[in-house]
């Protein structure tokens, strides 16, 4: 989070300095309607005045385009000072037509495409993406010596199957790209809103939306400030020093949409089922971009999948066990996605074989599928932790998958590329047969990778398996990424929804 330390430093020296910095919002009739109904007015008791003044500039009906092009923005510019924070949230009025009706619509996306129309008062504009009007707005908060941060929409009262619609369109997603391309902070304020509705129900929401489903009443605004500090208390925002009595007691919302160094992607689709992909480096390394000519055959597997009908999430996390991607929050965030009718894919066991508290990694699980357990002194999170068995983490993966109403579906890890005898190893003394007796035990499918891979290469051969591995022997090329991404998707053919499928 080296963007934040900056921040904290630009922002806490001036305090420190004798200049008040500003928050700034920016924004739509979300944020700014009359009598205290959008939450940019109450966000203001949340901070204490002797530390940081707030300043709500958002104006009602505004678009990301229009509220430049109408000339808002110059004036909140005009005033910007260095220390100064600008709290940018678009994205409710981008979706409309750019040249009929209001004429605000942006065009989607967040690329430098750009097209010229006929207004309705018969003057030309050239219009421009939603990203590159949020880019406008981050350079220029930038040159000025403040801080910007983007956040996701407030969520509007839509409701299906008993959960609230979460965010308009790509508007969220496409803010967390920017900020992530731009190096700024990004606030969810979407699913911090959404998680919070969830619990509470329709009937109770419905009662902050008195006019329509978008505006809220005073009592929802609030509520929805409140939102807003905890998505900023979630990403260590140092705005947090800033904070009055009421600020401090509120709870953090946990990053979901991320601007961090992983890129992890979210459904492009909320509308659609979701084949969510967890495990290790073998499923997706790094941030997917095959940094080091290494890949994880997750990110091919996406290429087979019809993006109209399902998503493919890959949430894979490099350096993994299946201990340590529940204990370090990456399964709480895959949760907080799922919805019934969804699919999760795990495969876990190459990190699964370490010391249990070394102070190196810490990541090691015991061994077998039983319900043993060790009490440690964890040496990196220094906290006392007890550590379960492989198939322990496995099955609390199962089961939590199955409380949403989704299905699981159990992996054998890849096989790595270490030969005996002219045959690749399997790991059928292991983790390939825990894995399949947990999924027996739990009634799930089971893919079994390790021998199915592994009975791949061994018809190949090892001259033609070396150029499938990125280095000694457990990370592939893409071409031995897409060799599993193949496998795969032979072994799961009878396991998802006819149609997926290309």
């Amino acid at each position: 989070m080296e963007l934040l330390k900056a921040f904290s430093i630009v922002a806490l020296t001036a305090a420190a300095a004798g200049a008040q910095p500003t928050v700034w919002v920016v924004g739509d009739s979300t944020a700014n309607n009359v009598n205290r109904r959008g939450w940019g007015d109450p966000f203001a008791d949340y901070f204490d005045p002797s530390k940081a003044r707030t300043v709500n500039r958002a104006r009602a009906g505004r678009s990301s385009r229009t509220f430049l092009t109408e000339g808002l923005w110059d004036k909140v510019r005009a005033e910007l000072k260095p220390g100064d924070s600008v709290l940018i949230q678009f994205g409710h009025n981008d979706g409309g037509p750019p040249d009929k009706d209001r004429a605000r619509g942006s065009l989607p996306g967040t690329g430098e495409e750009s097209q010229e129309f006929t207004l309705p008062n018969g003057t030309r504009e050239t219009v421009y993406t939603f990203g590159h009007y949020l880019r406008k707005m981050i350079e220029d908060t930038k040159a000025a010596g403040a801080n910007p941060l983007l956040l996701s929409l407030t969520v509007r009262n839509i409701w299906k199957g008993g959960k609230v619609e979460r965010g308009s369109g790509q508007f969220g997603r496409w803010s967390a790209e920017v900020a992530r391309e731009q190096g700024v902070p990004f606030v969810d304020v979407t699913n911090a809103v959404a998680d919070q509705y969830d619990k509470m129900g329709e009937a109770r929401v419905k009662a902050w939306f008195p006019e329509d489903h978008t505006h809220t009443s005073p009592e929802g605004a609030d509520f929805n400030a409140g939102m807003v500090v905890a998505g900023l208390k979630g990403i260590g925002s140092p705005l947090a020093a800033f904070l009055s009595e009421k600020g401090k007691v509120v709870e953090p919302y946990p990053v979901l949409l991320t601007t961090d160094r992983l890129n992890l992607p979210v459904p492009n689709d909320p509308k659609l089922p979701t084949l969510f992909l967890i495990g290790d480096s073998t499923v997706r390394n790094g941030r997917g971009d095959g940094a080091n000519g290494q890949w994880g055959w997750g990110e091919p597997l996406m290429d087979r999948f019809d993006a109209a009908k399902v998503n493919v999430v890959n949430r894979a996390v490099g350096g993994l066990s299946s201990r340590t991607f529940l204990t370090m929050g990456w399964w709480d965030k895959v949760l907080r996605m799922m919805k019934p009718g969804d699919v999760v894919m795990m495969q876990f066991g190459h990190n699964d074989n370490g010391p249990l508290d070394d102070a190196a990694r810490a990541r090691g699980t015991i061994k077998g599928i039983g319900d043993e357990s060790q009490e440690i002194d964890n040496p990196i999170t220094r906290q006392h932790e007890v550590v379960h068995t492989y198939g322990w983490y496995l099955r609390k993966f199962i089961a939590d998958t199955k409380a949403k109403g989704a299905t699981p579906i159990v992996c054998s890890p890849v096989p790595r590329k270490i030969w005996k005898d002219g045959k690749v190893v399997r790991s059928s003394d292991s983790y390939q047969t825990w894995a399949a007796e947990v999924a027996a035990q739990e009634g799930v499918g089971f893919l079994d990778l390790n021998e199915i891979i592994a009975a791949k290469y061994d018809a190949l051969g090892p001259d033609k398996v070396e150029p499938l591995f990125a280095d000694e022997h457990t990370h592939t090329s893409r071409a031995g990424a897409e060799l599993n991404a193949d496998c795969v998707v032979e072994a799961l053919k009878n396991g998802v929804p006819a149609g997926w499928l290309k």
